[in-house]
């Protein structure tokens, strides 16, 4: 029988049941879509939540996409080349994939990472209403929010019982103050939606779950700093537990320059190209998302660890970390004072968690906020890296999007999680 047969209409319902019945843990289903990615991963709802397979489709709509996966029953990992032209044949792959695997069967609901939330401040089961929102909104986030679309509209047609939920990234800054949310552009603008929203708030989320676990009473009550640096980078200033500010703007191009995206930028710059170069909106937009950053400056590459190989021998690589920690550096200083001091300092995402050298440069000269690192620990990335004593406890954390939204959708419909 076709493996899209075995998990579709009645027959995946009563698939479904069959192994619930037969006492083996539900699964949860979980999909983060980036604007050339999708990463996804099975969870199972024993006496906690347990990774049971990842997998990531790579490089979307350019050359040399991989599909690539790897379950907990073994440690081999499998990759192979596809061929996709856009999010639409990847999710199909995608879901062919799925739809073979026998465990599909018992997935009791889908999450998804949606970047954009607007005035969503909490995950939300996804319903016709709420689909008909995201297409309205999807004009806030063009590089994002489409293809996030297409993935929750595809799997509802593939699998129109299983429930599916919405995580927002955008929901862990709703409730910033005022000041923080507001653009000083005319007031007649923030009523069709333009203001400061903040994104990685999955990523945040976690961190500050992450903390209460190890027993920060920062994370309680407290000023906490937190710093996401992957591909996307952005901080966040934390008071009590609650966002009061974050790097990121209207949209995940402020802030801090990143890999690919410039961070914040003179508003005459698009002005100024426009004039004189022809630069329409659109070709702005590609620029600044995805021609800046590192890769801009550098004209080399986006990847931490190529610049940090090639520092020393090439100038423009070493500017281009330099820049990355210098702004960092400030970020944290200006998050200091709107906090009124700090007292932990969590480093987290692809570039806070592995590279010791990038936390090392921006935590130089913060010795005046009560910062000190301890180079020994910091070098083998240990969870615990200022000095002894130090008035700052900075931490490396690893963040788990992928778990916030099993635990939300968990949380949001109920699933029952043994022992819990």
């Amino acid at each position: 029988m076709p493996p899209s047969k075995t998990v579709s209409g009645k027959g995946a319902a009563r698939a479904r049941r069959a192994v619930i019945k037969d006492n083996q843990p539900p699964l949860i289903l979980t999909v983060n879509a980036g604007s050339s990615s999708i990463k996804f991963a099975l969870f199972e709802t024993g006496a906690e939540l347990r990774r049971t397979m990842i997998g990531n489709i790579d490089r979307i709509g350019r050359r040399g996409t991989r599909f690539t996966t790897q379950n907990s029953q073994g440690p081999q990992r499998i990759s192979r080349s596809i061929n996709t032209q856009d999010h639409g044949s990847a999710v199909e792959i995608l879901l062919d994939f799925l739809s073979a695997q026998k465990e599909f069967t018992n997935v009791r609901a889908i999450g998804h990472r949606v970047v954009h939330g607007m005035s969503y401040s909490k995950p939300e089961r996804i319903t016709a209403s709420l689909l008909a929102e995201l297409h309205r909104i999807a004009p806030y986030d063009p590089d994002h929010l489409p293809g996030e679309i297409q993935l929750i509209r595809s799997f509802r047609k593939k699998h129109p019982k299983l429930p599916q939920v919405a995580c927002f990234d955008t929901a862990f800054h709703h409730n910033m103050p005022m000041i923080a949310q507001v653009l000083p552009i005319p007031r007649r603008y923030a009523a069709k939606g333009l203001r400061r929203y903040g994104f990685h708030g999955l990523s945040y989320a976690f961190l500050m779950e992450e903390l209460r676990r190890l027993g920060d009473v920062a994370a309680e009550k407290g000023r906490v700093i937190l710093a996401h640096l992957g591909n996307g980078a952005s901080l966040a200033a934390v008071r009590d537990g609650k966002s009061i500010d974050t790097s990121m703007g209207f949209t995940p191009a402020a802030g801090l320059m990143m890999s690919t995206r410039c961070g914040d930028l003179d508003p005459g710059v698009f002005s100024y190209l426009s004039r004189t170069q022809g630069m329409t909106g659109g070709q702005f937009q590609n620029m600044v998302n995805h021609e800046s950053g590192l890769l801009g400056v550098s004209a080399t590459s986006s990847d931490v660890r190529d610049l940090l190989a090639k520092r020393a021998t090439d100038k423009r690589c070493a500017l281009a970390i330099d820049m990355f920690c210098y702004q960092a550096r400030k970020w944290i200083g200006s998050f200091a004072a709107a906090l009124g001091g700090v007292d932990t300092l969590v480093f987290a995402g692809g570039i806070g968690e592995n590279a010791a050298a990038i936390r090392q440069s921006i935590c130089r000269d913060l010795g005046f906020l009560g910062i000190e690192i301890n180079s020994a620990a910091n070098a083998r990335n240990a969870p615990l890296i200022s000095m002894p004593g130090a008035a700052v406890t900075v931490r490396v954390i690893h963040t788990d999007e992928e778990l916030m939204i099993a635990r939300s959708v968990a949380g949001l419909l109920k699933i029952k999680i043994k022992g819990k």
